[in-house]
């Protein structure tokens, strides 16, 4: 399991970090898991594409495959998962409390499904909009470098401990 394999359309996938997000994985239905698994591989190809994200942390958080800057710290988390109310649909979910869906949906509102201000949605016959997909998934990845001084420090963090 901890092999990397080669993949005809981005270079490696990625072997999984924890085998409990693997078992996760298992027990998708084979159409919405060959659709994570691209989206998982999406991740961690912008990851690698980005200067300053470093590696991705793989992990469970709410029982859903969720990927963290934790080295970093540099974005914030994405979780991906099967929709509980449509089988053959996954969302890729943002935290709500950032405006990163508004975004997506100024830039993308032809282009995506929405729900609220939290995720994105598709069906297993969809056909992943990669480029698009790519670019929201590097402005989560990278949410919080514009908070970021130039020594790395969070402006905000450091303003908390000043007081």
């Amino acid at each position: 399991m901890n092999r990397l394999k080669k993949s005809p359309r981005a270079g490696f996938k990625a072997a999984f970090q924890n085998s409990r997000v693997a078992a996760v994985f298992e027990r998708y239905p084979v159409e919405v898991r060959k659709q994570l698994l691209r989206v998982r591989e999406l991740i961690f190809d912008t990851a690698a594409s980005l200067d300053g994200v470093g590696p991705i942390e793989e992990t469970l958080r709410w029982g859903e495959p969720s990927y963290l800057t934790t080295q970093s710290g540099t974005g914030t988390m994405v979780r991906i998962n099967q929709l509980a109310r449509n089988e053959r649909a996954f969302a890729i979910y943002f935290h709500c409390q950032t405006n990163l869906v508004e975004t997506f949906r100024a830039r993308y509102a032809r282009r995506f499904e929405f729900e609220g201000n939290r995720a994105l949605v598709f069906d297993v016959e969809d056909e992943l909009p990669e480029a698009e997909l790519k670019d929201c998934i590097a402005m989560a990845l990278t949410y919080f470098r514009k908070r970021r001084s130039p020594a790395g420090r969070d402006k905000t963090t450091a303003a908390r401990r000043s007081r």
